[in-house]
């Protein structure tokens, strides 16, 4: 697992804010100590958009742990955990992989689950694109 932990979310505010005026979404991993699936996600298809040329650029990658009482502030800017955070967006079963702009709002349906190895990369591929038309649209 070393290599592959994401930063956590500290700030969702300022990190959405950084992430826009870089032109795309932050990207929050919602995710648990005992998930599997969620590993996989974060090795395979997160991490990578790090040294990705067509994303590095673009993207702020975090995670929110939906078992942790780490300290959290909201996109209003108010102290919560990552747990309640989790909750508060509704997240039940991870992983999930969801795309923000400016202010909290949702860029693109979220990625719920594992779903298909052939197929994933294209549906993140394609969040991302969408989330980064919806910024220049504003």
């Amino acid at each position: 697992m070393l290599g592959t932990e994401l930063p956590a979310a500290v700030d969702l505010r300022a990190e959405a804010e950084q992430a826009a005026k870089i032109g795309g979404p932050l990207i929050i991993l919602y995710s648990r100590k005992d998930c599997k699936y969620c590993e996989t996600v974060r090795r395979d298809y997160l991490k990578p958009l790090e040294s990705h040329p067509r994303f590095r650029d673009k993207v702020i990658v975090r995670q929110v742990n939906q078992d942790s009482d780490a300290g959290l502030n909201d996109f209003r800017g108010e102290k919560t955990t990552q747990a309640r955070f989790a909750g508060s967006e509704k997240i039940k079963l991870v992983p999930v992989v969801a795309f923000y702009g400016r202010d909290g709002k949702r860029l693109a349906d979220p990625i719920v689950g594992a779903r298909l190895p052939d197929f994933y990369q294209s549906y993140l591929d394609d969040a991302i694109d969408q989330s980064i038309a919806k910024l220049k649209a504003r």
